[in-house]
């Protein structure tokens, strides 16, 4: 597994306890850590989004072969 790969799937696990939180209580940590909205806020938003592009891509591209 390479290290993308590793990085985008923990950025799904962050966006998806997120978005958990957001369901469950009404609570964005995200926005709690970072402000509503914010610079930084929308920077990881954004990475979440583009992780999880990433990670369709590896599900549709068939994998490589492997030499024997």
């Amino acid at each position: 597994m390479t290290a993308l790969n590793i990085l985008t799937r923990v950025l799904l696990i962050v966006g998806g306890l997120n978005w958990g939180l957001v369901g469950l209580f009404g609570f964005d940590l995200v926005a709690a850590i970072f402000g509503e909205m914010s610079a930084l806020s929308r920077i990881v938003y954004t990475l979440v989004g583009l992780s999880a592009l990433y990670q369709i891509t590896t599900l549709v591209k068939p994998a490589p072969a492997h030499a024997h």
